[in-house]
């Protein structure tokens, strides 16, 4: 879309969120800012307004689906909404004794279910007049990492996801667009204590994604040369990739 004028986030109070916050900022626009952190949000809204844009704020998680569904609903009742982009994720590491299920439940919690939790209100608004949906994926959903299990499924399951949605909702003019971005300067990636490739600041991650929506991409996949290890990581037989991660560091 290239003009949008009202437009919803999530995890807006920091990384990626915060940054296409400040960019989208300017006179004539209503933003919409969801987060966790209520002083980093407050601070995104304050940067934000400065630029000129009308900002609200919800403190909340994505995960509370009644919750979302009235915030979302609000914010539509408001100002219709043109652009919501489901935003917020986490990356956790995992135990030394492989207990899996704690912290693969809290992922997919915060980075499926809260993006159905977004998604789907966004679309019963947008039915009828239209919008775009922006869904934040990654490049590690290409291929499963060792680094990272719970995380690349979870990013695998709404890059899927969005790209099915694409298609369903084409006839109600809704444009549906899949970010998959690779290692991003943020907080997140903050605790990493292993080296990260092409690391891109939020704001330049921030600028190729606006681009990208503006022209109503499919997917929005950066940077190209951690895309293309991914994509060759996925065309490789099993034998040869589980070779190449088999040293790949650990996310604890």
């Amino acid at each position: 879309m290239q003009n949008p004028r009202s437009i919803l986030i999530t995890g807006a109070s920091s990384g990626i969120g915060r940054a296409l916050a400040v960019a989208y900022a300017k006179p004539g626009r209503t933003l919409f800012l969801g987060g966790r952190n209520a002083e980093r949000l407050a601070a995104a809204a304050a940067e934000c307004r400065a630029k000129g844009a009308l900002v609200e704020t919800r403190v909340g998680d994505v995960g509370d689906e009644a919750a979302m569904k009235t915030w979302i609903e609000d914010a539509h009742q408001m100002a219709a909404l043109d652009l919501v982009i489901a935003n917020a994720g986490v990356s956790l590491g995992y135990s030394r004794d492989y207990d899996l299920a704690p912290h693969t439940r809290m992922t997919f919690m915060a980075n499926v279910d809260g993006v159905f939790n977004t998604v789907h209100p966004a679309i019963r608004c947008m039915t009828g007049r239209g919008g775009q949906i922006a869904i934040m994926s990654s490049l590690s959903g290409f291929h499963g990492l060792p680094s990272s299990p719970a995380y690349s499924a979870s990013k695998a399951a709404v890059k899927s996801y969005g790209e099915a949605l694409r298609g369903l909702l084409a006839k109600e003019d809704i444009t549906v667009s899949v970010i998959c971005p690779g290692f991003i300067d943020s907080h997140m990636t903050a605790r990493n204590d292993f080296p990260m490739p092409f690391l891109m600041s939020s704001d330049r991650a921030a600028q190729i994604i606006v681009r990208g929506l503006a022209r109503g991409a499919a997917r929005i996949a950066f940077p190209l040369p951690m895309l293309a290890m991914v994509r060759l990581l996925a065309l490789l037989p099993a034998a040869w990739s589980d070779l190449l991660l088999r040293r790949a560091p650990r996310k604890r």
